[in-house]
């Protein structure tokens, strides 16, 4: 692995770590020369998968621009960096897992949609505008309309029964006068 500083061939590995749901392996490096520090990822190597996108152009799966996309839809949101790596790593897996060499750029954009509806609703707004090319503020209402009505119904299907309630007398305390 040649130094991305002063392009030396000799480094040693300082610390290696588990990423991606176990995907990937992160590795920190020392370069022997210079001393600098870099990081290195290491990736099974899998077919690539092409994406077909909605004019019908094939192009090869980019992780990096769904990251880019995410980015952009979880700006100034309380979602981490691990956050998005994590739902980048779901999103490619649940491809390599349905589709062997293409997969549609829909399939892409609902399951991003789906993981991040359950991590911020404000960035899956975000996202869902830029994908679903909203044209005004019609198609926002429509959307918050129907997540209104997703949550309220899983709400409802999530509370426990409701128990008998009975009124209860306000204990008076002669202290309170």
């Amino acid at each position: 692995m040649k130094c991305p500083f002063c392009h030396n061939e000799n480094d040693r590995v300082v610390d290696s770590r588990i990423s991606d749901d176990g995907f990937v392996i992160r590795r920190r490096r020392e370069c022997n020369r210079c001393d600098q520090r870099f990081t290195t990822y290491e990736r099974i190597e899998t077919p690539q998968v092409r994406v077909v996108k909605r004019d019908g152009t094939r192009s090869p799966f980019d992780r990096e621009k769904v990251r880019q996309g995410l980015e952009r839809a979880c700006w100034k949101r309380p979602i981490s960096d691990d956050q998005i790596a994590s739902l980048v790593a779901k999103v490619e897996r649940d491809i390599d897992t349905t589709f062997e060499t293409e997969v549609d750029s829909s399939f892409v954009g609902q399951q991003v949609m789906q993981y991040l509806a359950e991590l911020d609703q404000v960035a899956y707004v975000r996202f869902a505008s830029v994908y679903r090319q909203f044209k005004d503020a019609n198609d926002f209402a429509r959307e918050l309309g129907e997540m209104s009505k997703h949550e309220s119904a899983e709400h409802q299907a999530l509370s426990p029964p409701q128990k008998m309630r009975f009124s209860r007398r306000k204990k008076t305390n002669e202290l309170d006068d």
